[in-house]
């Protein structure tokens, strides 16, 4: 059984963390015009780290050991440097709808990599609540405006590459905050310097061939909203909630995700609310408050994590 304090506390960290990430289709699509995918994302790190080193180091713990330092280190080059570096490289080489449709599908990687991993159960009801918000998200989105072809392909194996590692990742962080009870802000830390790993080789060698482009107001508030908001604050979110519950019931909080992106289009970008999007937000909403409902009574009990 799951605390009803934790379970709420897992759902209002991890849909408040994609909601957050539902705005950067709109950011990236600026930013993304200037600084190169890997120079984004290492900036994008570098800012996160510049908030959350200083509060991790605050907190007077111990430093993990060795082979913890290194297993975090891994998570985060998964997570932080393929993941998120796949995701800016084909929103860049593909479209915003095909961007949205394809990184869509990271619930069902959590799902399958938390059986896998986790070993944790799939109840008939979770897996229709995630078929529920599925089909809301397509609602959405209409598939019928993605371009699949050959001028977005190679775009597109990007996304397909980010949807799944961004599942792996998600995993993994359960399994070693849990496991290994360690602190969530800790887990984030480490992460982030797994990311830079593999974003600062990548920055050096793409800016050798597309150089920064001229940086203006727009670009450098798109920056710091993706360092900022969009890592150092919503990420500590999502490893948090991921932490607290199962991963094939935290994998839901994604769908928050594409809802968010769909009505900051329409307050920002003056896209039309249409009945689709009514429909699709609210069998995502209805899946969300389905799976909330009831997992106390479905889920097993698990480890808990330090905070």
């Amino acid at each position: 059984m799951i605390a009803k304090s934790r379970l709420w506390r897992g759902a209002v960290y991890g849909i408040t963390a994609a909601g957050i990430w539902g705005g950067m289709y709109v950011v990236s699509d600026v930013t993304l015009l200037v600084v190169p995918p890997f120079t984004l994302l290492t900036l994008r790190i570098l800012l996160g780290l510049l908030v959350l080193f200083p509060l991790d180091r605050a907190r007077g713990q111990a430093a993990p050991d060795g082979r913890t330092k290194l297993l975090l280190l891994g998570v985060g080059a998964i997570g932080l440097g393929i993941s998120l570096g796949a995701q800016f490289v084909g929103t860049d080489l593909s479209t915003a709808v095909n961007g949205a449709l394809i990184t869509s599908a990271s619930p069902a990687f959590v799902v399958l990599f938390a059986l896998i991993l986790l070993r944790e159960k799939l109840t008939v009801w979770r897996l229709a609540t995630i078929a529920l918000a599925s089909v809301g998200v397509l609602v959405i989105l209409n598939p019928a405006a993605a371009d699949f072809g050959s001028e977005t392909f190679l775009g597109d194996v990007f996304l397909a590459i980010a949807a799944v590692t961004w599942g792996l990742y998600s995993v993994l962080v359960r399994l070693i905050s849990v496991r290994r009870a360690l602190p969530t802000l800790t887990v984030t830390v480490y992460a982030l310097l797994g990311g830079l790993l593999l974003s600062i080789p990548a920055s050096a060698l793409e800016l050798s061939q597309r150089p920064l482009g001229e940086v203006d107001a727009a670009v450098f508030l798109g920056v710091l909203y993706l360092g900022l908001v969009s890592t150092a604050f919503a990420l500590l979110l999502w490893n948090r909630a991921f932490a607290l519950v199962p991963a094939t019931l935290a994998s839901l909080f994604f769908f928050a995700q594409p809802l968010s992106g769909a009505f900051l289009a329409a307050l920002f970008l003056g896209q039309e609310m249409t009945v689709a999007l009514w429909i699709g937000a609210g069998l995502i909403a209805a899946a969300l408050l389905f799976s909330l409902s009831r997992a106390p009574r479905d889920a097993p009990a698990r480890k808990k994590a330090s905070s």
